[in-house]
């Protein structure tokens, strides 16, 4: 078993990653807003120069959704691909991350 996160910056992407999940299977996630650490640093300290460079090099979007699944280790590559043909390379700039951590146990989940 494993929790699968997957940070996402490309947000417009959401409502079909989400079809995509449930048409194979992936059920019962749960969507935090949340936003990232260089967007959340205070800009104070920084020079006018490299303030106004910022504005071209950061990602314009401000906010992005967390989501995350406790699945059984045979959904985890059916997530990955169907993450990255969704936002078409999560590898890409300003996509998102995603990521899998082991469990050792998971109590509250409904079992079909």
């Amino acid at each position: 078993m494993q929790a699968i996160f997957i940070v996402l910056n490309k947000t417009e992407c959401l409502e079909e990653l989400l079809a995509r999940l449930k048409k194979a299977g992936i059920n019962g996630g749960t969507i935090l807003e949340s936003t990232g650490m260089v967007k959340s640093i205070d800009d104070s300290d920084e020079s006018y120069l490299l303030g106004s460079l910022r504005l071209f090099l950061d990602n314009p979007r401000p906010e992005s959704k967390t989501l995350f699944f406790v699945v059984e280790d045979d959904h985890v590559d059916i997530i990955r691909k169907i993450v990255d043909e969704t936002l078409e390379g999560i590898n890409n700039p300003h996509t998102g991350i995603m990521f899998g951590i082991p469990i050792t146990f998971a109590d509250g989940l409904m079992k079909k």
